[in-house]
């Protein structure tokens, strides 16, 4: 436990270093990276001091994720580029920001409803230039290759806890990008059967 509000999730410990190295690829130069679903604010601090050209602006619907995310901003106070957190539910309509250049979310639609996967999407759609990258991470079932045995105990786990999520089909969530405006570029095998799933907006889509 830390003196102040910061939480510390275990998963951004082993996970951070893959997944900006696929950040580093794919995010254009410069510009405002929007992160939905920040949690404990530990990837957004991270990636923030290894981006100084990017401004970095962390969200989560969960009051204390935000005092979290603000607590490990607070603990790395010279980093002028990471943005105070804000509290965005992506399913309220329109967000808080109004345009970025990028928008992530690491492990967020696995343990939301469906519709919450459905209004990231749309949201994005609207605050994203042409050729705006959309960028996912998490656990998803490929058709094409066998379920591993966790991922099965995970997505029953889940849906043990909440019968509304649950570890979805990428066939599924390119279908639903692709309505909402949203090519699929790649995606990127990543460490414990997680991937990283890259989005590009269309051209011509509003």
């Amino acid at each position: 436990m830390f003196p102040d509000h910061r939480l510390d999730f275990p998963a951004t410990h082993r996970n951070a270093a893959a997944i900006f190295d696929v950040l580093r690829r794919v995010l254009p130069r410069e510009g405002l990276v929007l992160e939905i679903g920040s949690g404990s604010g530990q990837h957004g601090a991270e990636f923030a001091r290894q981006l100084p050209a990017h401004r970095w602006q962390p969200s989560d619907p969960d009051p204390e994720h935000v005092q979290s995310i603000d607590a490990w901003r607070a603990h790395h106070g010279g980093l002028g580029n990471l943005l105070p957190a804000l509290c965005l539910d992506v399913t309220q309509r329109p967000w808080a920001v109004e345009s970025a250049d990028a928008v992530i979310c690491c492990n967020v639609v696995h343990i939301a409803p469906w519709e919450v996967a459905l209004a990231l999407f749309g949201g994005a759609g609207e605050v994203l230039p042409e050729g705006g990258l959309l960028y996912l991470y998490g656990p998803f079932l490929r058709e094409e290759v066998p379920t591993t045995a966790s991922n099965l105990r995970f997505d029953a786990s889940l849906r043990d806890r909440d019968p509304r999520w649950g570890v979805r089909g990428l066939c599924d969530v390119r279908e639903a990008a692709g309505e909402e405006g949203f090519d699929f570029v790649e995606f990127v095998e990543m460490p414990a059967n997680n991937l990283s799933v890259i989005f590009r907006k269309r051209a011509g889509s509003s």
